[in-house]
């Protein structure tokens, strides 16, 4: 029978992602979607310590802040409509008080340093080569969190300009963790406020410089997240409401894919177990008083304590204070 898509065959990587080496992720959409599956599979992962980041400037300079391991401080912060922020960081890293947001920052950035120089693979994802540059001072930054137009100029950065500060990066990663692989992604998420012409233009943009590192950096890949979704879902029954997102069953695909690439059949079994025990935690319970949902918290707990037997690098310490807590509450009497 004749083939109805264009389907991407992918080669698996001779290097593979387990439950004992960390995976860092930073970067745009594609970062959250795979890394925050990881994350819920239990696997030693580290999801965008900044926040969410469209620009190569932005990632390249979160990466120096966690290498170096920056203690930030009242003067890299801004306030505005009611809230303290960083240029350097996402909208998620904002509020109110001024301690409590350098704490979230100081904490992130500690945390991302540690886990960056025993990690086993870095994943990048590019989302946009347009940038917005304060005026003021000249940097470029992450979020513009809503402020006045007139505070940035607004400009694409170049392949040349992409290319000759990520070589850089990469080398500077490589001092850092010297057994590191970096695995580029393009974010298959369209930024439409661009306009067609102009999406089209950044996204070409940072596909060229991508593939130009990695030519002239050993041990960087590429992972065609942007080809699945453009070539393969090539149908807006793919995309969220907004037709822009990539929507669960989207991300479902990618995700199938990147196992596909990334990760044993051996290791998969584990995470299939857990992700079943994850859907029995998740379950809508209309009757939780009963004698026969008290059994079924105390299966998942056994389940649990005998995956943990097998495994023990897996921690299930917050589902099992979840899952007892929930007996405790219920079943007093008994």
């Amino acid at each position: 029978m004749s083939q109805f898509r264009t389907e991407i065959s992918l080669k698996k990587s001779s290097f593979l992602i387990d439950y004992q080496s960390g995976s860092f992720f930073i970067g745009s959409c594609f970062s959250d979607n795979i890394g925050k599956i990881l994350y819920d599979l239990k696997f030693p992962v580290l999801l965008n310590p900044f926040g969410v980041l469209y620009n190569p400037f932005s990632v390249k300079n979160a990466l120096t802040a966690i290498i170096e391991n920056n203690i930030f401080t009242e003067k890299d912060l801004n306030f505005a409509l009611g809230k303290w922020f960083s240029y350097h960081h996402h909208g998620s890293f904002s509020n109110p008080e001024k301690e409590k947001i350098l704490r979230k920052i100081n904490s992130q950035n500690n945390l991302a340093h540690n886990f960056l120089r025993k990690t086993k693979i870095l994943f990048v994802t590019f989302g946009t080569a347009w940038y917005y540059r304060l005026k003021e001072s000249g940097e470029i930054v992450a979020n513009c969190h809503k402020q006045p137009a007139q505070l940035f100029d607004r400009a694409m950065l170049s392949v040349v300009e992409i290319v000759d500060v990520w070589i850089k990066m990469i080398e500077d990663l490589r001092l850092f963790n010297p057994d590191l692989k970096v695995v580029f992604t393009l974010s298959p998420v369209r930024h439409w406020k661009d306009g067609a012409v102009n999406n089209q233009l950044s996204k070409s943009v940072l596909f060229v410089a991508i593939h130009e590192i990695i030519k002239k950096q050993a041990n960087s890949f590429y992972f065609p997240a942007y080809e699945i979704m453009m070539d393969d879902l090539r149908d807006y029954r793919f995309y969220a409401d907004d037709f822009l997102h990539p929507n669960k069953l989207a991300v479902d695909y990618i995700w199938a894919k990147f196992c596909d690439v990334f990760i044993e059949d051996k290791i998969l079994q584990i995470s299939k177990q857990i992700e079943k025990i994850n859907k029995a935690l998740n379950h809508k319970v209309l009757h939780p008083e009963t004698e026969a949902h008290e059994k079924f918290l105390k299966a998942q707990i056994d389940k649990i304590k005998h995956l943990s037997k097998q495994y023990p690098e897996l921690d299930f310490t917050t589902e099992i204070k979840r899952l007892k807590k929930e007996i405790s509450t219920h079943y007093k009497s008994k």
